[in-house]
């Protein structure tokens, strides 16, 4: 295992009007002393981000405020953070999320063969954050382990499970890999952004080793980008996919998984679209939602057949009981 005698990690926080628990992951990153720079980059909130996140400056010179005057997105953020930060290793760091004691110190032990590394995730609901702690990945993955393109992608296919997608991971990435490739988050992309940068690395032969939980705690919120977007994120995070595909060398088996991935977003894509589609009663708009593929239409069946016990439910519930005589 490698060892790391100076700080050598920037942690990156994208924060749009985060001032309730920007405070919070600020004073864990800084708190970490193999971390040798932190940038917060506000994403022209309109609240008091900006002067919390300084306040909960702890003197070392190592907190960078900086305050975009558009709101761009978490990508264009954290593309600022790392072109104008220095340190080896970078991280991202979410604004309502926060780090344990230790976490970079743990991740940096792996470091000597891999240019990303991930450990699982703690979760916990924001009512209850001293609460008891899940983690994002089934119990049943044995860790470490390197993760192959393959293992990557069908990792993010959305299913009918307990636990979360790969995507949601918060990996230490080697800056070196990302300059000899020219990568960055790609600037339009509010969904999934963490997604497609991981894959598109791991295409061009990055090494991502994934390790077990070293202390970052994911705040889940009912209203957090991930679990409300539009169908334009949708879209993009779709499209990326067939972006990805045209990299020299995949195999067969690799653009196979980006496939299914691609058919998996755009089942859900669809869905929206076919909602959409039928509160205008546009029977055209509705027709092309089923025009992609079986696996789209099948999930779109499955979803319409989920929503009548729903619908029924909520009829019979509206209607006035009737009197006693």
């Amino acid at each position: 295992m490698a060892e790391n005698p100076t700080p050598s990690v920037a942690v990156i926080i994208a924060a749009y009007n985060a001032e309730k628990t920007i405070a919070r992951a600020v004073v864990s990153a800084l708190a970490q002393a193999d971390v040798a720079e932190v940038w917060v980059v506000d994403d022209a909130s309109r609240d008091a981000t900006v002067a919390v996140a300084q306040a909960a400056d702890d003197g070392s010179g190592r907190l960078r405020v900086v305050k975009q005057s558009v709101n761009g997105g978490p990508s264009v953020a954290r593309n600022r953070a790392i072109a104008e930060s220095k340190a080896p290793w970078l991280t991202v760091l979410d604004a309502d999320d926060f780090f344990i004691e230790g976490r970079i110190a743990g991740l940096l032990s792996y470091a000597e063969n891999a240019d990303l590394i991930a450990d699982d995730m703690c979760q916990v609901p924001q009512e209850a954050i001293d609460g008891p702690r899940r983690t994002l990945l089934d119990a049943s993955i044995s860790l470490p382990r390197t993760l192959t393109f393959q293992d990557f992608v069908l990792g993010n296919v959305t299913r009918r499970r307990s636990r979360g997608e790969l995507g949601f991971i918060k990996p230490l990435i080697r800056r070196s890999f990302l300059e000899a490739h020219q990568l960055q988050f790609q600037p339009e992309m509010r969904l999934g952004e963490d997604y497609e940068l991981y894959a598109r690395a791991l295409a061009l032969g990055a090494r991502l080793l994934l390790v077990p939980a070293q202390g970052y705690v994911s705040v889940v919120r009912p209203d957090s980008l991930s679990a409300v977007h539009s169908e334009i994120d949708l879209q993009h995070l779709r499209d990326c996919d067939a972006s990805i595909t045209t990299i020299p060398n995949l195999s067969m088996a690799d653009k196979a998984a980006l496939r299914q991935h691609y058919e998996s977003v755009n089942s859900r894509l669809q869905w929206r679209l076919l909602i959409n589609a039928v509160k205008a009663r546009s029977v055209t708009a509705i027709l092309s939602c089923f025009g992609h593929s079986p696996m789209v239409s099948l999930y779109l069946l499955r979803q319409l057949l989920g929503e009548v016990p729903v619908r029924l439910k909520r009829k019979f519930s509206a209607q006035p009981k009737e009197q006693a005589a």
